[in-house]
């Protein structure tokens, strides 16, 4: 993503909560970035759920009358096969596997529904199929060329959003680790930890850009930002500040709208809690 992409959603996300178009004043800095900027960056690796992969299928967005990219996952690795729009799009002979794990579907040439979104069943293939998944994994990354946008973190390999946070381990995961640490086994990227409300959410299935290292928001990451976002502030003492109990029930509403952001628009997964109150 490059500076006045971030910059830009920067600007949607806050006239999306203000209802102002503009408010963020981001709009006018993003295009003075965009004219200083030669070429596009690419985006840092990410992490995807299993329902924020599905998004990418190639169809048209609804939201934007634009062609969704069309990404792939072989074996957990993400592959964004946009290039190969006319196989794997819609219409395409191999549509199916449009925005779905599919390795396992791949090594044996099956369309069977059950071997979809099964990480697991690579490893249960047989040394055949298992080298024929491997001449998959090099075809799309070496002969093809298909950009790897990140890694696919099964459900069952998230953490429990039951589980109680603290404020130390919310601030170990602020945007500046660069190498997944070992216990995230599968990640194509650290975890960046964003607490709002009650919930603790991880903003590298998506957000790597806007909350990873220099990102316009990296501020909030590794904090409890109740009450920075509701009061839409980027001000030192909002940012240490995490009691909202003296705000008013308008500034309250902006904060669980962030909270609707992340958890339905943007699909960011809940991966604890800060054992407090939901604000309401």
């Amino acid at each position: 993503m490059t500076l006045s992409h971030a910059a830009k959603e920067m600007g949607k996300w806050c006239d999306g909560i203000t209802g102002v178009e503009g408010s963020s004043g981001a709009n006018g800095a993003s295009k003075q970035i965009e004219e200083e900027e030669e070429e596009e960056v690419p985006d840092p690796p990410r992490n995807f759920t299993i329902t924020q992969l599905r998004h990418f299928d190639g169809t048209v967005d609804q939201r934007t009358d634009e062609k969704k990219p069309v990404y792939l996952s072989v074996n957990g690795t993400v592959f964004d096969v946009s290039n190969g729009r006319d196989f794997y799009g819609p219409g395409g002979p191999y549509e199916v596997f449009a925005g779905r794990e599919c390795g396992a579907a791949l090594a044996t040439m099956s369309f069977d529904e059950k071997l979809l979104d099964d990480v697991s069943a690579c490893e249960k293939l047989g040394v055949g199929d298992r080298n024929e998944l491997q001449n998959w994994m090099e075809k799309f990354e070496h002969y093809r060329c298909y950009p790897i946008k990140g890694k696919l973190v099964p459900d069952d390999k998230l953490p429990s959003p039951d589980r109680i946070i603290t404020m130390e381990e919310l601030g170990k995961c602020d945007g500046n680790v660069q190498e997944v640490p070992e216990e995230f086994v599968g990640y194509g990227a650290a975890p960046i930890y964003v607490g709002a409300g009650n919930k603790v959410f991880d903003v590298s299935f998506g957000g790597v850009p806007m909350y990873g290292k220099d990102g316009p928001y990296q501020k909030f990451a590794g904090k409890d930002v109740s009450r920075a976002l509701a009061l839409m502030s980027f001000d030192p003492a909002d940012l240490e500040n995490t009691d909202v109990s003296d705000l008013e029930e308008t500034k309250i509403k902006v904060l669980n709208d962030w909270i609707n952001t992340f958890e339905t628009k943007k699909g960011y997964p809940v991966v604890g809690k800060l054992g407090k109150e939901d604000a309401e």
